[in-house]
């Protein structure tokens, strides 16, 4: 494992903040950190080319190199703990990595691979589910799987394989992740349909209906009976007891 593992020729940073690990990024450098086994935490920047391309491939174990440095005097093992994006989510900007011991046991993130034809997916319109697609394990480090792969060969229809399911590579391996975690299952599309449309009419009933009232243009509306100052119609009598004309006003 030790002889096999990548190898990432690292530099130490001599400036940490964000304006200097830009200056890195732009310069094809991958801004990271060391840590662990007691030792003060490290910052290094990588060639960001070699690195992420060993990153995305799925490789989690390295030996860390220090060219011209005092830690080069002893090779360091390290295991990949975390990665920062960018704020769109799709650019790497940032590593942790752990010093470790080839025989420590260790918590690691593990991709599921599923393999096989699923039986139930010869039924016309099944449709093959697959929301859990990593597991976290513990084992030592020189045990870290790439991946682990799940046969789903006998998946029939209403199949279900869990997280508690998966046959770990080696027995002194443990699941840390919740064992019902749905790894894999065969669904019929109908049923996919008609929970989208349930959901989709949940939706629309929980929204609050809009709404907008007319406002009525005062201009040309009628008087209300009664109201005060109302001109009478044409030809109307006056009702009774209204004010007689004072005596000598000039007629209309």
């Amino acid at each position: 494992m030790h002889e096999k593992s990548p190898l990432l020729t690292a530099e130490k940073r001599e400036r940490i903040g964000t304006r200097y690990a830009t200056r890195d990024r732009k310069r094809g450098r991958l801004p990271a950190i060391v840590y662990g086994h007691g030792r003060e935490p490290l910052p290094i920047t990588l060639d960001a080319h070699s690195a992420l391309g060993l990153i995305t491939k799925g490789e989690k174990v390295f030996r860390l190199d220090f060219p011209g440095h005092k830690e080069a005097d002893e090779m360091q093992m390290v295991l990949l703990k975390d990665v920062q994006f960018d704020y769109m989510g799709s650019r790497i900007v940032h590593c942790d990595f752990a010093r470790v011991d080839l025989n420590e046991r260790v918590h690691t993130r593990v991709h599921i691979s599923l393999v096989g034809e699923a039986r139930g997916l010869k039924i016309a319109g099944n449709l093959l589910m697959h929301p859990v697609t990593e597991i976290e394990i513990e084992c030592r480090v020189m045990d870290i799987p790439d991946h682990i792969d799940v046969d789903i060969s006998n998946l029939d229809e209403g199949s279900v394989i869990t997280a508690g399911d998966v046959k770990l590579p080696q027995a002194d391996m443990k699941l840390i992740s919740d064992t019902h975690g749905v790894v894999a299952q065969i669904v019929q599309g109908v049923e996919l349909k008609a929970a989208e449309a349930t959901t989709v009419a949940a939706e629309g009933a929980a929204s609050p209906e809009v709404l907008t009232a007319k406002k009525e243009d005062a201009k040309g509306a009628a008087p209300a009976a009664g109201a005060k100052g109302a001109a009478p119609a044409a030809g109307a009598k006056p009702a009774a007891g209204a004010a007689k004309p004072a005596a000598g006003a000039p007629k209309k």
